[in-house]
């Protein structure tokens, strides 16, 4: 018997009782509340996906300081992720763009 049923059936037994709204299960929290690891996976490899393709494009637009390249990607990155923080990862690949060490499928 579901978890709605036993509500039903308490309710009926006593009908002065509150029953809690569908779908609600008692004893989870807040902590318990995640993404399961197939969802969490996708989430990462999209994430994944965006920066590359961010940094793909921007070396292949022409050459330009990692300065440029790094206030370049934030601009790309920073409406495309919640609580967006550049950190030391994205002046690694501002810096290969200036080198011009990111290979792109033009060269």
């Amino acid at each position: 018997m579901g978890y709605g049923a036993q509500a039903h059936r308490a309710q009926e037994r006593n009908p002065g009782l509150r029953c809690p709204p569908a779908g609600y299960r008692p004893g989870m929290k807040s902590s318990e509340i995640r993404w399961n690891d197939e969802a969490r996976g996708k989430i990462l490899d999209d994430a994944d996906r965006v920066l590359r393709e961010a940094v793909v494009d921007l070396a292949g637009s022409g050459a330009m300081t990692s300065d440029e390249a790094f206030a370049a990607l934030t601009g790309t990155l920073k409406d495309k992720f919640i609580d967006w923080e550049p950190g030391p990862d994205l002046r690694t690949y501002a810096d290969a763009i200036a080198n011009g060490d990111v290979e792109t499928d033009e060269a």
